[in-house]
């Protein structure tokens, strides 16, 4: 991963946000480095992705306190794709509790592709966490609703919490996943014939493409980081989405298995739990300070975007976020002790 911020002033994640200005100051240079970079490329497996503008690229930091930053293309709508699978596993940990998600899909890296099959296999058809396509599907399963119609709009109902806003389907998209996602339907009635799901494999593979096509920007992807950041509550709408104890699980599982096979490395470069799509979306979570959104559609060979990493990796180091970052804390020189006398035996030798 070139984060390219070898030469950034480092802070720790100790302590407040710089002051606004400054905030704006360092995510125009962020910005400006990552913009440079051209590598990569736009997904083409799901067709219509293929149509993406290979330079558009937005950056938007939405704090705690429910204020923005933004520079560049924040508002060009995109589909969400697997950066929905962080939220979906939240609102299914939030109505059915830690330990039932955890048995059902766990949350250890695979090593291995996003839409690995042979994952499951290895695995006795556990999916291996709930950020690789296996698990997405196994958690969307679990979604509490009587048919496939309920379970969706459980889901855009709860991304639209996180967001602050309605989000819809981008239609052409999920016209486009549709015909093209055999290997997720493959991957379903895999998990069906381990007994890991319990509904119609289709019907969970037709939800799941619907989640991953609605459409969002830069701007509500940083929404929804803060949400997780803020501890579940939304801080543009004020409204508690999910709980503390499932934002901390959510990031624990993001920390590990975000950014898919290289996620170890985004962990060391960067230190921040986070999620990507291959529409060209990052998302990443500051807990207790902020949330960054960025779109850029040129992702590198695992699926994560180019410029987003770059950028996000310049944000960390400059505004203190890397939660292992951290600074010897000012200490006041000990007061000298008396020291106790020595004692001597009668000899004059000390005892």
């Amino acid at each position: 991963m070139d984060v390219d911020a070898d030469d950034v002033i480092q802070s720790v994640s100790t302590g407040r946000m710089p002051p606004a200005p400054q905030v704006d100051d360092i995510l125009q240079q962020a910005y400006e480095r990552a913009e440079r970079h051209h590598e990569g490329r736009v997904a083409d497996y799901i067709p219509v992705l293929a149509a993406a503008d290979p330079d558009a690229f937005g950056v938007c930091v939405a704090g705690v306190d429910g204020v923005r930053h933004s520079i560049g293309d924040t508002g060009v709508r995109f589909s969400i794709q697997s950066i929905s699978k962080a939220f979906v596993y939240a609102l299914v940990v939030e109505q059915l509790g830690h330990q039932r998600v955890l048995d059902v899909v766990g949350v250890n890296n695979t090593g291995l592709a996003f839409n690995s099959v042979v994952a499951i296999e290895l695995n006795d058809g556990h999916p291996m966490n709930p950020m690789v396509n296996a698990g997405a599907i196994a958690t969307t399963a679990l979604m509490p609703g009587r048919s496939a119609e309920a379970q969706w709009e459980a889901v855009r109902e709860g991304l639209s919490r996180f967001a602050g806003r309605r989000l819809e389907l981008d239609a052409e998209v999920y016209r486009s996943e549709s015909d093209s996602n055999q290997r997720n339907r493959a991957i379903a009635q895999l998990l069906q014939s381990y007994g890991r799901i319990d509904r119609d494999p289709a019907d969970v593979v037709d939800v799941y493409t619907r989640q991953c096509a609605l459409s969002v920007d830069a701007a509500d992807l940083a929404v929804m980081a803060a949400t997780l950041a803020d501890g579940g509550v939304n801080p543009v709408s004020g409204e508690r989405v999910v709980s503390q104890d499932v934002c901390r699980d959510t990031l624990a599982v993001l920390a590990a298995n975000g950014l898919y096979e290289r996620s170890g490395e985004w962990l060391f470069e960067i230190g921040l739990p986070g999620k990507s799509g291959v529409a060209g979306g990052l998302v990443t979570i500051a807990p207790g300070k902020v949330g960054v959104g960025t779109y850029a559609p040129r992702l590198d060979s695992a699926g994560n975007s180019v410029r987003g990493q770059i950028a996000t990796a310049y944000l960390s180091r400059a505004l203190g976020l890397n939660i292992f970052a951290s600074a010897p804390q000012a200490r006041t020189p000990a007061i000298d002790q008396p020291t106790a006398p020595m004692i001597t035996d009668a000899e004059g030798l000390t005892s």
